[in-house]
Order: C-alpha cells, then structure tokens, then sequence
C-alpha cells in the first residue's frame, strides 16, 4: 500500500467553500481503481492548512490510473482554484508501524 500525503494550502476566506466542495471531490476518488481509503485533516495553527492523505494500492494507481482519468479533471476542476500555492503531492511507503 501507498500513502499519499499533499499539503493544500486554501486561499484565505474560501475553507468553507473547498470543504464544501471536497465533500463532492471525494466521491470521484472513492470509486477509483486502487483507492483504499482517505482523510482530509485541518490544521489547528493554520486553519487555511490541509493534509490530504490517500491510501492507494500501487503508486501508479494514483499517478497513472487517476491522474489519466478523466476523473481527475472533475476532481481538478472542483478544488484546485483553491490552492495558493498549488500542493506538493509525495508518496510513502510504511516501514514500521501498528497494523491491524
């Protein structure tokens, strides 16, 4: 499994509205071939701050089969006017850790 981790950083005075618009984004990723599951966190210091993490079975699940989708343009269409600066996108790989 892979994690991807990206860092979005939303304009000042549109959160609610990228939350709002994420709760529709969501959904594309959720039927996506490979996708295991997600989280969109905010952060507490910085409340213009977001970690997106997605668990995708291979790495090209995420950057082939959703990144070539034409998917990934409704996605890009719904969130990416948001960001300022537009998100640096990395991928993990877990070394250690609690697995259930």
């Amino acid at each position: 499994m892979i994690l991807e981790v990206a860092i979005l950083d939303v304009k000042p005075g549109q959160t609610d509205e990228f939350e709002s618009a994420f709760k529709e984004a969501q959904m594309i990723i959720v039927g996506m071939s490979g996708y295991q599951s997600h989280q969109l966190q905010r952060c507490l210091e910085n409340t213009n701050r977001y970690i997106l993490l997605v668990n995708w079975e291979t790495l090209e699940d995420h950057t082939i089969g959703f990144r070539g989708s034409e998917e990934y343009q409704r996605w890009r269409a719904l969130l990416h006017h948001f960001y300022d600066p537009f998100p640096t996108v990395e991928h993990y790989t877990l070394v250690t850790g609690n697995q259930a």
